[in-house]
């Protein structure tokens, strides 16, 4: 079979244009070419723009001429979510409701991307505010999952995972406030990371909020987010940059990780996703971790309160606009916010508490384990029309208890695909670990693939 340069990994990419053996142009040439052939029916980008992708990678291919690349992913593809500014774009945040305004310049995120010499060929879609764990928006077409068209490709990440499973390039960054980079990725069975709080700057930093990569494989998650990392003076929360270097382990003999089945809140976990989770936990154990059944993090009270707090903050928003704009907001999303009103200061009080609460329960489950294995969310991908797989706005959150807890407690959690149910839609499996221990949440995610049966061809045709 012969090889597709747009499926290479960016860590293969770069050996080759080391080695010579491989142009940038030759392979921005196969990505647009794959993204021309599947883009139709997955509308997965947003401000595509193929000339400029080529006059980047010609510079690139000049570069890596002389040997004089300009930094680690000097010529790679990438695409950026459209919530994290690159300068020139606008940034809808999936709503057509928002003003078009030109981005003056780059978020942190993308700068640092651009001056690693990354080739940004497209930004990628995502759902109304990116308050939806799915496609639906009012300002993107629906963004569909490549491994089945029917079903969503998750959200708020949806352009992000939908382009990593196609293979429009090997790395995509993406956005995480509740489970917007992991559930996209478990979803369409890919790598997730959302990093240590603070890991990446943010633009403009809120509780919770983080932005990290979706790839194919681990390591080059760990590539992008070895570029991204560090301080930024627009971020006050910004972390310094990693000192640690990514590399795989030799064993997983010893690790403690606790095995979570049962979020203790929402939806029920479904018999084929327990199953899978289960099977590769079993796997680390065979090889030598001491894994452990754990009881519920999170309450509902703490689901709910989140719920309360999240609405009353997306009210305000809303209700900020004019009211043609506010009239323009997604459906859902304006049915969800409606009942703010109705909510006292205490209850809100309480609802902004409930971050807190979360984060000491995850603090504390880590005092015994190194790992915490879960389900990244109950459910396989639903279908792609719905906005939340409960079809129900008053209950937006069933579906997030298993990740949402990190945003909170700012711990790193990555994902990796660990099986596909009878009807084919991948499977994921979510790794968390204590704060700042990216790199190793990426290791053992690396160490699990190689345990566990080979991935199915990837969805490019």
């Amino acid at each position: 079979m012969t090889e597709s340069l747009a499926d290479l990994t960016a860590v293969d990419l770069v050996s080759r244009y080391k080695q010579g053996s491989l142009s940038p142009v030759e392979v921005i040439d196969a990505v647009l070419a794959r993204v021309a052939s599947l883009e139709p029916k997955l509308c997965a980008t947003y401000a595509l723009d193929p000339a400029a992708a080529r006059a980047a990678a010609r510079e690139s291919e000049y570069r890596w001429s002389r040997g004089e690349p300009v930094g680690p992913l000097d010529g790679v593809p990438i695409t950026i979510k459209e919530n994290i500014a690159t300068r020139g774009t606008p940034v809808p945040q999936g709503t057509a409701a928002t003003e078009l305004i030109l981005a003056t310049e780059d978020a942190p995120a993308a700068a640092r991307l651009r001056a690693a010499g990354a080739v940004i060929i497209s930004k990628t879609t995502m759902p109304e505010y990116g308050m939806l764990s799915s496609g639906v928006s009012t300002f993107h077409h629906l963004t569909r999952n490549p491994w089945d068209l029917s079903r969503t490709a998750g959200g708020s990440s949806a352009g992000a995972a939908a382009a990593a499973a196609a293979g429009y390039g090997p790395i995509h960054i993406g956005t995480d406030i509740g489970g917007s980079i992991r559930l996209p990725a478990g979803w369409c069975g890919v790598v997730g990371l959302k990093p240590t709080h603070g890991r990446v700057a943010v633009g403009t930093p809120f509780p919770g909020r983080a932005i990290g990569p979706l790839t194919r494989t681990p390591a080059d998650a760990a590539l992008a987010l070895s570029v991204m990392t560090g301080p930024d003076r627009r971020d006050p929360t910004s972390l310094p940059r990693i000192a640690d270097s990514y590399h795989e382990i030799s064993s997983v003999e010893g690790l403690r990780i606790g095995l979570l089945l049962d979020a203790g809140v929402g939806l029920p976990v479904d018999r084929e996703v327990r199953a899978a989770v289960s099977s590769a936990a079993a796997l680390l154990e065979s090889e030598g971790a001491i894994v452990e059944p754990i009881a519920p993090i999170i309450t509902r009270e703490m689901l709910d309160g989140l719920d309360r707090f999240w609405r009353v903050r997306s009210a305000a928003d809303i209700n900020a606009l004019p009211e043609d704009r506010r009239a323009k907001v997604l459906p859902e999303i304006r049915r969800w916010v409606s009942t703010a009103t109705d909510l006292t200061a205490f209850e809100v009080f309480d609802g902004f508490s409930q971050m807190g609460a979360m984060a000491a329960a995850v603090d504390a489950a880590f005092a015994t384990y190194d790992f915490v294995l879960s389900p990244v969310a109950p459910i396989t991908a639903f279908p792609a029309e719905l906005a939340y797989p409960t079809d129900d706005p008053l209950k937006p959150f069933e579906h997030i208890a298993f990740t949402v807890p990190y945003n909170m407690s700012a711990h790193p959690a990555a994902t990796v695909n660990c099986g596909y149910s009878t009807t084919g839609l991948p499977i994921g499996l979510q790794i968390a670990a204590p704060r700042f221990a990216d790199l190793p949440t990426l290791r053992l995610a690396a160490a699990l693939t190689t345990l566990l049966p080979p991935n199915r061809p990837w969805p490019t045709t």
